[in-house]
């Protein structure tokens, strides 16, 4: 046999092996799969546990998700435009998560702004999560006041009388992961109670550079109505709560922010307290830190924020930070840009003292800077005290406007009445509707110019008389009928 012969031999045998050994391996592989594979009507063990988990889920925190009902009037639509000089009362669905069992509902501010009657229905505890339900008849809707709100950080605090409600706890917004799975509750179009499920896709986005709040972002489905219900991780903790969307087609498209559980743990306490957040300050200006910045001033860095200006006498200047300091990190956490900057200092408290690292030159410089409340525009004008500035029978802490208080405050319709400073939560107060920097300008037919000019305009009233306050609400006059009892 030639070499050509005997080597072509060779080829075919080595073809016929290997062919031999991968039709046992498919063999081998196929019986394998065959052996592992479940019974088409039977679901993986995997799959039921997830679906079964989920479930118990949702029905132990459906009970603390309440839908809410806000009756107001607003600007309506007209041939597809918006005409702001038609105002008709509207009905406007929202969304809300009891955080106390006696009856403390966190929403969003942009909720109830403008409301003349909140309302809201709370879910039965029996009933939710079960297909029977829906043979059950609704539950019924239960009267809500705003005890405060800040449209900043848009949230807002109702309260209705009841007891023993199911109500979630506030997670740990550190302990966040992107990836993680979350559920979002509330009523998507008024849908009410409504779940659905996914991930944390960023842990802090900042969708507005200019302002420094810092959003969860998750492509759970949430569309218009769930706003101000919660969002939750596997084991029924709120860690944030749904608060608007980034569409071009009005509905869900997998691009849904909340507020961090962190933000709402700041605010609830002020909220349930004065009626409003307190903001702090350490009395500085800051600008971010570019490369043109740095070459022309001689930084030593081209990132971090610099200090534009200081209040004299403030806590920063008391402490030694001067203009042209570089701030590289706060309290230990890096420092690249303004907005982050404002992050990490948004949720610091009044008396709490902070560390600064900063770049002075060449020279790097650890301070110690105190932060100090801020007082906002009504307690810039007058000093509080319990007893002057007291209405008990509406349960407010009012300012009456001067002259040099209507100078302070530019915008005002009138240049009259008692401003509603805070409410008085040692008082014995009734269901007023009355908010923080409301403005109180008659009572009835008779003009409040005056404490003591509204406290007479009460003490005529009479049980069972109408009351009916004109008041100015952020630059709108309107009224608002109050049951005295």
């Amino acid at each position: 046999m030639s070499n050509q012969l005997r080597s072509n031999s060779n080829l075919r045998r080595r073809r016929r092996l290997v062919n031999w050994i991968l039709a046992a391996a498919c063999l081998l592989l196929t019986t394998g799969l065959q052996a592992q594979a479940p019974p088409e009507n039977e679901t993986p063990d995997i799959l039921r546990r997830l679906s079964d988990s989920v479930e118990a889920l949702a029905r132990r925190v459906s009970p603390a998700v309440v839908q809410i009902v806000v009756t107001g009037f607003g600007s309506v639509e007209e041939d597809g435009a918006t005409a702001t000089a038609l105002i008709a009362k509207q009905h406007i669905t929202g969304s809300g998560v009891i955080v106390d069992a006696s009856g403390y509902i966190i929403t969003n501010a942009h909720v109830v702004e403008a409301a003349q009657r909140v309302r809201v229905i709370i879910p039965s505890r029996t009933a939710s999560g079960s297909p029977r339900s829906m043979t059950r008849p609704p539950a019924p809707a239960i009267d809500a006041r705003i005890i405060g709100f800040d449209k900043d950080i848009d949230l807002a605090l109702l309260k209705v009388e009841a007891e023993g409600l199911a109500a979630l706890p506030l997670g740990n917004y550190a302990a966040l992961r992107k990836g993680q799975l979350v559920l979002a509750f509330g009523s998507p179009e008024g849908l009410e109670n409504s779940v659905t499920m996914g991930v944390v896709s960023s842990v802090a986005r900042q969708p507005d550079p200019n302002r420094p709040m810092v959003y969860i972002q998750t492509d759970a489905p949430i569309n218009p109505g769930n706003s101000g219900g919660p969002l939750v991780d596997v084991e029924g903790n709120i860690v944030g709560i749904n608060t608007f969307i980034l569409t071009k087609g009005g509905g869900s498209e997998g691009l849904g922010f909340a507020i961090p559980s962190s933000v709402v743990k700041f605010a609830y306490p002020q909220l349930r307290k004065y009626g409003h957040v307190h903001r702090s300050e350490i009395g500085i200006n800051v600008q971010t830190v570019t490369p043109a910045l740095a070459a022309g001033l001689g930084l030593a860095q081209d990132h971090g924020v610099i200090v534009s200006d200081i209040a004299r006498g403030g806590p920063a200047d008391s402490a030694g930070l001067k203009i042209q300091d570089v701030i590289g990190a706060v309290d230990g956490r890096s420092v690249e840009s303004l907005a982050q900057f404002g992050a990490i200092m948004y949720l610091r408290e009044g008396g709490e003292a902070v560390k600064f690292d900063v770049m002075r030159g060449s020279q790097r410089l650890i301070l110690e800077i105190q932060v100090v409340a801020r007082r906002d525009e009504v307690h810039r004008v007058a000093d509080l005290d319990p007893e002057r500035n007291l209405i008990a029978k509406l349960g407010i802490l009012g300012v009456a406007i001067n002259k040099n208080i209507s100078e302070e405050l530019p915008g005002l319709r009138l240049a009259s009445g008692v401003i509603v400073a805070a409410r008085a939560a040692f008082a014995a107060t009734v269901e007023t509707g009355l908010q923080s920097g409301d403005i109180i300008h008659a009572l009835n037919r008779t003009d409040i110019i005056s404490l003591d000019g509204l406290r007479q305009a009460l003490d005529k009233l009479k049980t069972g008389d109408s009351v009916v306050m004109q008041i100015e609400r952020q630059g709108r006059l309107m009224y608002l009928a109050v049951d005295m009892e």
